[in-house]
Formats: C-alpha cells, sequence, structure tokens
C-alpha cells in the first residue's frame, strides 16, 4: 500500500483526470465520434493517473515503477490493471489527451500581470551517440543552451511569480526561442510584463507591447546600451525563478531521459512530467510588487 501522503496525492490526480476523461467523452458523444472500450478494461483516466503519478515515484526507469510500485501497491486502487506489456503498448492513446489536458491545466494558472520565459532542453540521447540515434530521426534535431550541445526537444516554459505553468510550446532542440511562431503561440492572451533572457529579443517587441505585454529582456554583447526604469532592472533579476524550475522538472520529476525507444512515448513522459509539476505541492515562488496596468 501507498503512504498517507502518497495515496491521497494519487487519488488527487486520478479525480482531475477522470473528471477531464468524461468531459472530453461528452464532447466526443456530440461529436458522434466516442471510441468504444470493452466491458472491464482500464480506463483511459486510471492510465492517465498512473503514467502522471510515475514522476512522483522516484524511480528512474518505468518498467521497474511498474512492476515494483503499480502492480504490487496500487492494485486496489486500480484493480483493472493489465501487464507492464500491454500498458506500454496502449500508452501512445494517451499523448492527445495528456496534451489537453496539460492545456486545461495551464488555463487555470492565474493570469498576474508577472510572466517569467525560457526554454528547457530536453535531450533525448547521450551526445555520443547522436549519429547512432534512428529513435528520434527526422523528428529531434540539435540544438545548443547554456549548458552546452544537446539533441533533442525544447520545452518552452511559461510561469508566474507563484511557480504556476502558464503556457508551453514543444519544439525540435533548433528552434530559436526568438522563433516567432514559439512567441505567438506561448504569449498569446498575456497582459502585463515578461521577462525573459537574451535570447528572447525580438522584432516582435511592438507587436506585443501594443496588445499590453511588455517584453523586458538584457542586451546582447555590443549592443548599444539604453536607459530601463529601475523596477524593470529588479524584475529582470527575478528570472531565476523559472531556472529553479527547470531544476525541479529534471532532478525531481524526470522529465527527460536519453533511454527513449518509441518517439511517441518519449513526448507521453515530458507531457506527463509537466502535468506532474502542476500538481507539485510546493512549487518555487517570489514576492513581486503590483504591477500597474499597461497601457500602450
Amino acid at each position: 500500500m501507498l503512504c498517507e501522503d502518497k495515496a491521497l496525492r494519487l487519488i488527487n490526480i486520478f479525480i482531475v483526470c477522470d473528471d477531464f476523461c468524461n468531459a472530453l467523452i461528452d464532447w466526443q458523444r456530440q461529436q458522434g465520434c466516442l471510441p468504444t472500450t470493452k466491458a472491464g478494461e482500464l480506463a483511459d483516466s486510471e492510465m492517465l493517473a498512473i503514467t502522471i503519478f510515475y514522476h512522483y515515484s522516484g524511480a528512474k526507469c518505468f518498467e521497474y515503477y511498474y512492476h515494483n510500485q503499480v502492480l504490487p501497491q496500487m492494485k486496489t486502487y486500480f484493480p483493472q490493471l493489465i501487464t507492464y506489456e500491454r500498458f506500454v503498448a496502449r500508452m501512445p492513446r494517451l499523448l492527445p489527451g495528456l496534451f489537453v489536458l496539460l492545456k486545461w491545466l495551464c488555463a487555470q494558472s492565474q493570469r498576474t500581470g508577472f510572466y517569467i520565459i525560457d526554454s528547457k532542453p530536453l535531450p533525448v540521447c547521450h551526445n555520443r551517440r547522436i549519429d547512432q540515434n534512428r529513435v528520434f530521426a527526422g523528428l529531434a534535431a540539435r540544438g545548443k543552451s547554456s549548458m552546452g550541445w544537446f539533441y533533442g526537444f525544447k520545452a518552452h516554459l511559461v510561469i508566474n511569480q507563484y511557480g504556476e505553468l502558464v503556457n508551453f510550446v514543444l519544439t525540435p532542440g533548433n528552434v530559436a526561442d526568438n522563433n516567432t511562431a514559439v512567441l505567438e503561440e506561448a504569449l498569446t492572451g498575456l497582459e502585463g510584463q515578461c521577462v525573459g533572457d537574451r535570447g528572447y529579443l525580438t522584432k516582435l517587441f511592438a507587436s506585443f507591447y501594443q496588445r499590453g505585454l511588455l517584453l523586458i529582456t538584457k542586451l546582447r554583447r555590443k549592443m548599444k546600451n539604453i536607459l530601463m526604469p529601475v523596477g524593470d532592472k529588479l524584475k529582470l533579476r527575478k528570472r531565476g525563478l523559472i531556472e529553479s524550475v527547470n531544476d525541479l522538472l529534471t532532478s525531481v520529476l524526470d522529465v527527460s531521459h536519453t533511454r527513449h525507444r518509441s518517439p511517441i512515448n518519449a513526448q507521453v513522459n515530458m507531457l506527463g512530467g509537466l502535468i506532474a509539476y502542476c500538481f507539485y505541492p510546493t512549487k518555487p515562488s517570489i514576492v513581486v510588487a503590483e504591477n500597474k496596468r499597461l497601457n500602450p
């Protein structure tokens, strides 16, 4: 049996997943495309909960987690448990639901008027094995971060001062942080101020400003210095908050690893880790002075 704290967290995750799946089924029924399910089959909401809860297990291998924690400890919570091989074979069907669920959870986050944006590298293999990797051929790409070169994907994350995930965009590793399409998708509908590093210097500054969003970034070397309000300089120093979030995603929630054997299941793992972060009880946060409404 699970300890009380983990049991309550698992139940909370399952309730949200079950409500989400019921709402999705209602929508599918209205569209006339309701999928068929066999009687006694492990429900998608149960599979979602098991997949998300993996990131709280402390295990670094899903097979170990399923054999040593799910099967012996969660049978009372999920009576229709199936074998590990069948579970992994059915995991690709979870990908659309995980994506929509994460977008829904992001929509529930507070729109505070202060946001931080950054990209997190998601390597899918060791650099020495890049030329031998065939699993992600045509999907992943080589990119460069502050920690050096990697081969994989990028998660462009937007958070508020409470550490809540406001939006995300997944791209190949070679997509620049200030890519127009990425910024348009990640920052859509936001108003106030958004802080980022030098990589987010963009020609879209005026466009976002007219919509009510002020982008605050450091200048690149050899760029002409400009005056900046003291308040904006202080807020720029708060950018380190998202580095704490990225560290949490890597060290605790195991969002990325280099042992994937399926590109779809790799994305299931990435999205599951981001959803697990949304349920994390003690997110890193900071205190930010109240922002005045931006009048473009």
